[in-house]
């Protein structure tokens, strides 16, 4: 883990379709980290918005990850950590109310 917080600069999509993903012919890439402390984030992100946060938690994830640690296991890591961010912090339950005039309560 480094002894530093990462930067986080805001890019382009042509940034991240240049750097990121130069080899794809669809980049989705919204967010990276490069492994030497900074984190890019796609600058048409709401950065207000709980997706983004869930974006950056993934990213912080690769931060702590180390860096010879296979890349797919690290994608399934950041991943799975940031599910359960969306999962504890951003979904909502809703629970269905019956409403009837019988009398009966719920």
């Amino acid at each position: 883990m480094p002894a530093e917080p990462p930067e986080i600069q805001f890019k382009s999509h042509e940034w991240f379709v240049e750097h990121a993903c130069p080899k794809m012919d669809d980049c989705n890439v919204l967010a990276w980290y490069n492994d030497e402390g900074i984190v890019y984030i796609d600058e048409s992100l709401d950065i207000d918005s709980g997706y983004t946060t869930s974006v950056l938690v993934h990213e912080f994830v690769h931060v702590m990850q180390d860096p010879d640690m296979e890349p797919c296991a690290r994608e399934r890591e950041a991943y799975a950590v940031q599910n359960q961010y969306i999962i504890e912090n951003l979904a909502t339950v809703y629970r269905a109310t019956p409403k009837c005039s019988s009398g009966v309560s719920y």
